[in-house]
């Protein structure tokens, strides 16, 4: 039986649109602290992840939490579970570079039945639900139909967490930008999988995210029409992160050929 009904969705996302204010305050960060090499973690992070754990604690008792901000051993994927990532672009968050968001996802049989994206900087709420179709603000959304590389706009990431995955990022990023008309980089996973399911990116690609990072946006893409996987075509994982490739559809088979070069 599914955990998800209306009324927990609803919940989710007015949950999510209230936390939204704590980022866009621009006194928000008050205190920033190092998890690793150019891997940070705000008081805003931490406060987003305490508010909306215990506003989805209070929807859904028996759901199961993980977050960014904490230690998700002893998860049993067989129950639900929600997939948070408080600040996806703490680095933007930081920097005052308005480009971040809240990123919800809830899975169950491990996979994402419902997610949620929120950037409160443009006010945009990405949602969708396993077999319903994908909406910005309460409006269907689609995938670009671009079908030749020649003609696309791609997204890819420098993986600031990894450095050791540098030089691979970049020989990476100019295959990409040699075949399309152009390459971007913002710095928030969950956007890009957003802006691919509404156009406005052809394809995206990442050398190594975690399951926060992509497990809303992935089932917000594949709803509004596109492809999410690994490179190599496997389905992405909830339990652990790794690398992804997302597109709309037409031009996943060539992004793939491409990055086995």
């Amino acid at each position: 039986m599914t955990a998800l009904t209306d009324s927990l969705a609803e919940g989710a996302i007015q949950a999510i649109l209230e936390a939204g204010e704590l980022l866009t305050d621009p006194a928000a960060v008050q205190s920033i602290r190092s998890k690793g090499e150019t891997d940070y973690v705000t008081n805003v992070d931490v406060a987003v992840q305490a508010f909306l754990r215990e506003r989805l604690v209070a929807l859904a008792p028996d759901v199961q939490f993980m977050g960014e901000e904490q230690d998700n051993t002893g998860l049993d994927w067989s129950r639900p579970c929600w997939i948070l990532d408080p600040v996806d672009g703490t680095t933007n968050l930081i920097h005052s570079f308005r480009h971040s968001a809240i990123s919800l996802a809830l899975a169950e049989d491990g996979q994402t039945a419902f997610g949620v994206v929120y950037n409160p900087y443009t006010e945009e709420c990405f949602t969708a639900r396993r077999g319903g179709g994908a909406l910005r603000n309460g409006v269907p959304i689609h995938v670009s139909d671009v079908s030749r590389l020649e003609d696309s706009l791609l997204s890819t990431g420098t993986v600031p967490g990894r450095r050791e995955l540098a030089d691979a990022a970049f020989r990476q990023m100019r295959v990409l930008y040699d075949r399309c008309q152009d390459v971007r980089r913002t710095g928030c996973a969950s956007l890009d999988l957003c802006w691919v399911a509404c156009g406005r990116l052809d394809g995206y690609v990442e050398l190594s995210l975690q399951p926060w990072d992509y497990a809303a946006g992935m089932r917000i893409a594949a709803e509004a029409g596109g492809k999410v996987t690994t490179p190599d075509g496997s389905p992405l994982s909830l339990r652990e992160g790794g690398p992804l490739l997302a597109s709309n559809g037409r031009l996943h088979s060539a992004l793939q050929a491409i990055l086995k070069e």
